[in-house]
């Protein structure tokens, strides 16, 4: 999978720009403030149709502009799309091919994209929060039947949460309703648990042996899927799930009407990673943490190629400065000649000079960009860079 140009109008500090991609390492480079992830996020957003730095689409606009558009083609073996995807305070509209797709959640997964960025690497030692929404972007983008379960589980528990609240403030005294969500939810829920299982059993096979290599064998990765209902393996089909999710609902229901709030199900649920037995949020190293980010952000490149049987757009953005050199090496070994790359920097060390091959360069200056296929110019190391 390759995106092969794009076209943006009135995106962030972008007013009218096309560009034409390398189908291997695209470089974007040049000072901070430029522009250079406001490029990256553009193509974030228009595969999956919002931003991962706001969740306020006023912000992707520019400024005493009203909409904004973007547009690609992205080339896949089964031949060309043509991505577009309006913004405007009316809404966003996504089409493929000229036509207008009903729902956005049919929109994503044309273009597979993985992002890697400096706030990745707090994907071990961050809050729940992280791991979760990570899961559910990524698995969504590759299983459309997981991303439309998702949608409709944050819809019921949303009418359950409202619900609570008028039992807790006594505005409602009947419970007849809040079971009929409860059982929604659980069986909503049953399907979204067993798909995290699934899938992370498979991710941890790929990310076992990353993290084995660059940790020269000596150390094993592990996952662990952190169920509120105490469901953790694969043994338990749906049914099995869904029913582990009712009997539990039906222990803490008055604790939920007093809190008014749901209080367990995929919306609350976490994953660990083990380094050989120890849990690497609370026992290992910052380097630990890292390799294991490292390893399952590329296990996550295999995994969509497993499953869309191609590989997806890597998205870089400034991640060289937050690895060593050995880490480097792994991310920039692991791409190489394998997946279009994008990615950002205010300048490249000596490792990514001599990983990197024949890379197009895209300077970038106040929205500007400069377009340099045949060169690039590597800043000299900074005296405190290792």
């Amino acid at each position: 999978m390759r995106l092969s140009n794009l076209k943006l109008k009135n995106f962030r500090n972008y007013h009218e720009t096309k560009l034409e991609f390398s189908p291997n390492i695209n470089v974007l480079i040049g000072e901070n403030a430029q522009g250079k992830t406001n490029l990256l996020e553009s193509i974030y957003v228009l595969a999956m149709t919002k931003s991962h730095r706001t969740t306020n689409d006023r912000e992707l606009i520019e400024f005493s502009e009203k909409s904004a558009f973007l547009e690609g083609i992205v080339e896949k073996k089964t031949g060309n799309l043509r991505l577009s995807l309006s913004l405007s305070k009316k809404g966003k509209t996504a089409r493929v091919n000229s036509l207008e797709t009903p729902r956005l959640s049919q929109y994503i997964g044309k273009l597979n994209v993985i992002l890697f960025s400096p706030e990745d690497l707090s994907l071990v030692k961050g809050s729940p929060a992280v791991r979760r929404r990570f899961i559910d972007m990524e698995f969504g983008q590759i299983d459309a039947v997981y991303l439309y379960e998702l949608t409709r589980y944050r819809t019921i528990l949303r009418d359950r949460n409202v619900y609570l609240k008028q039992l807790q403030t006594k505005q409602s005294t009947d419970r007849v309703y809040l079971e009929v969500l409860t059982e929604q939810l659980a069986k909503s829920g049953a399907k979204i648990i067993l798909k995290r299982l699934e899938f992370l059993e498979e991710l941890e096979n790929y990310a076992k042996i990353l993290h084995a290599d660059i940790t020269q064998q000596k150390e094993n990765l592990t996952f662990k899927y952190k169920c509120t209902a105490s469901i953790d393996d694969l043994e338990m089909n749906q049914d099995a799930i869904e029913i582990r999710l009712k009997e539990t609902f039906e222990t803490i229901v008055d604790k939920e009407i007093f809190q008014g709030t749901t209080l367990i199900g995929p919306h609350r649920d976490d994953v660990s990673f083990k380094v050989n037995g120890k849990n690497v949020q609370t026992y290992g190293s910052q380097g630990q943490q890292r390799t294991t980010a490292l390893a399952v952000k590329l296990a996550e490149i295999d995994l969509m190629r497993a499953k869309t049987g191609e590989y997806p757009v890597l998205l870089l953005d400034d991640v060289l400065s937050e690895l060593d050199g050995e880490r480097q090496t792994h991310l920039l070994k692991a791409i190489q000649d394998k997946v279009q790359t994008f990615l950002t920097t205010p300048g490249l060390n000596d490792i990514a000079r001599q990983l990197i091959k024949q890379p197009r360069l895209f300077r970038i200056n106040a929205g500007k960009i400069e377009v340099k296929p045949e060169t690039i110019i590597f800043y000299p190391k900074k005296e405190n860079e290792s």
